[in-house]
């Protein structure tokens, strides 16, 4: 009785802070979601394709991966990527930089966004 109560408390307080499971990062599931990122982009230093190596990006400023061709949008941005301008970003790369030559029409489901976000915490670094 006292595990049901104490469980029921702390799921009250989760929902309460507005995080429940399935709103939790999973950079496993993120880890899924970057498979239609690799198209284009790569987590190797140096190795750009169509876009440039995702290597170190958090902390690092917008339009600044050395021989990468960037839109004049995104090198005059002057964003640094943190874990929440990443988000505002993929959610909708046209929107956030407006101008930039990212095709993607950004990641529409909060959850998928949520673990491609940590994913990339972690598989950027």
């Amino acid at each position: 009785m006292k595990k049901q109560v104490l469980f029921g408390l702390v799921a009250g307080i989760a929902l309460m802070a507005g995080v429940s499971a399935a709103s939790a990062q999973d950079a496993g599931e993120g880890e899924k979601v970057f498979r239609q990122c690799k198209a284009c982009h790569s987590l190797d230093a140096g190795k750009k394709g169509v876009g440039p190596s995702l290597h170190g990006l958090i902390g690092r400023q917008s339009g600044t991966v050395e021989g990468f061709a960037y839109s004049p949008a995104m090198k005059a941005a002057n964003i640094t990527w943190t874990p929440e301008n990443l988000s505002k970003y993929l959610a909708d790369p046209k929107g956030f930089v407006a101008g930039n030559k990212m095709a993607f029409a950004g990641v529409k489901k909060e959850d998928d966004l949520k673990n491609l976000v940590a994913y990339l915490g972690e598989a950027a670094k």
